[in-house]
């Protein structure tokens, strides 16, 4: 053999050793830079039931970590106070009003838009593995399921569903068709955290996505008795289930941490947690104080939500974040976080968080937020707030939030101008909206409900609320 032909001989060989290496089980050194991503969502969770948001009667340590270790949101918002507008907003990173996703019902024969790409649609082709684990409420015909959505393994149901014999229940290891839960012992909650880590697990070796919507906190409520027992000295029966469910959760999710722990990858994962919208007080004891309003509503109560990000070694920890943002920003923030590129085409209403998180930009992500909720609508610009609320009237209601969080003092009167400049805000956002796909549910058995009444639900119930 000549020295001439050696270059082309270590090139071969070079060639078929990345080849080799390319086609192995191990992932590619790309892929390991690439942050694993678990995305908690709780359900029907007040404003300030989490150990992190104040709350003391329900130790929440593991769901506190995540505030702790990581970012925690003051004003972080979701786009719709129910469930399923919440999570198509979440899951596509636009507001669900823009293509027509405006409520729970009809979700027998609709779901989020087969046209929409979610968050696993865009993950998995960055080489991704994807599962949702929990209540998925985005269609239950075939098409709308999660394994049509980007997602490589589901594990949950399809919609609102009891915790033990829980009904719509999917276990695509299994079959990718609805089926019966027979076993008694069998509790969501409880065997979402089990799934998760056996997930996380199996796929240590490359990036992963779980997604991990409890519902918990919705009702019914349900807990097994080693829960209620912890809270024996909480008379209420209602709250004493509440407390249980609570304590569930977070030792579900402590659990999902643990293993990301054990597996050494806590610097590897971005870890998000957040309520898909307010407390509903009446049917939970969910406490949203002292914001106004529940589930159903614009007022803050209903879509102010307990909001953190963790991500060691890149965030800052215990760092606390006081600009607005919304759970829409959530996409472009993961995309960006595992080096995906955003397309302009996407047409994105969400921003990447992360150049703010890290002090690299210090301007708000969002001038103006908006929410259409049926006759209900909302603006935010700055720290002025309008609102079309649950009262009935019709009449819009002004407070700055800077002053008024909790929204008794309606500037609309004395400052006219700024009512005018809002609306003018939010009738051209709402030109650029789609018509809803199917009915908003009315708010209550009277929706007509009386402000005086309403806000002296504030420390309860807003009345007539329903608890979809």
């Amino acid at each position: 053999m000549s020295f001439s032909c050696l270059p082309r001989l270590l090139c071969t060989l070079l060639a078929l050793s990345v080849t080799h290496i390319a086609s192995s089980s191990c992932p590619s050194v790309a892929a390991e830079t690439k942050p694993n991503i678990l995305l908690i969502v709780a359900d029907d969770v007040g404003w300030a039931e989490f150990g992190f948001q104040g709350a003391t009667d329900i130790p929440t340590p593991h769901l506190d970590s995540i505030a702790a270790r990581g970012v925690r949101f003051t004003q972080g918002y979701v786009s719709c106070p129910v469930c399923s507008p919440s999570r198509a907003g979440l899951m596509t990173g636009r507001y669900q009003t823009r293509f027509g996703h405006e409520s729970n019902s009809g979700l027998k024969k609709l779901g989020l838009d087969i046209g929409e790409r979610t968050i696993a649609n865009h993950l998995k082709e960055q080489g991704y593995a994807t599962c949702a684990i929990g209540k998925w409420h985005l269609g239950e015909i075939p098409q709308y399921h999660p394994l049509q959505r980007g997602f490589d393994e589901f594990f949950g149901t399809l919609a609102n569903t009891t915790y033990f014999h829980p009904t719509l229940f999917v276990d695509s290891r299994r079959s990718p068709e609805v089926m019966p839960i027979d076993d008694d012992e069998f509790y969501t909650t409880e065997q979402y955290g089990i799934r998760a880590c056996d997930w996380i697990e199996s796929h240590r070796q490359k990036p992963w996505f779980v997604y991990l919507p409890f519902n918990a906190m919705h009702n019914p409520l349900e807990a097994p008795q080693a829960y209620l027992d912890r809270f024996a000295n909480i008379e209420d029966k209602k709250r004493r289930t509440f407390a249980a469910m609570m304590s569930s959760m977070d030792d579900s999710a402590g659990r999902v941490l643990g293993k990301i722990h054990e597996l050494g990858q806590d610097e590897k994962t971005l870890i998000v947690l957040i309520s898909d919208n307010g407390g509903p007080t009446k049917s939970t004891t969910s406490s949203n104080l002292p914001l106004l309003g529940t589930k159903h509503t614009l007022w803050e109560g209903g879509i102010r939500i307990p909001f953190c990000i963790q991500w060691q070694g890149v965030l800052p920890a215990g760092k606390v974040y006081e600009h607005p943002v919304i759970q829409l920003d959530l996409l472009p923030t993961i995309i960006a976080a595992t080096g995906g590129r955003i397309d302009p085409s996407w047409k994105l209403d969400g921003v990447n968080l992360l150049p703010y998180l890290k002090g690299e930009n210090h301007e708000q992500p969002h001038k103006s937020l908006f929410w259409r909720y049926g006759e209900q609508w909302a603006v935010r610009h700055g720290d002025y707030k309008l609102v079309v609320a649950q009262d009935g009237s019709g009449q819009p209601e002004l407070y700055d939030l800077s002053k008024d969080i909790e929204e008794q003092h309606d500037l609309a009167v004395s400052q006219a101008r700024t009512v005018r400049e809002l609306r003018e805000l939010y009738e051209a956002w709402n030109l650029e909206q789609a018509a809803p796909q199917s009915p908003v549910e009315p708010e209550g058995n009277n929706p007509k409900t009386g402000k005086k009444k309403s806000r002296k639900a504030k420390k309860g119930d807003s009345a007539g609320n329903r608890q979809d």
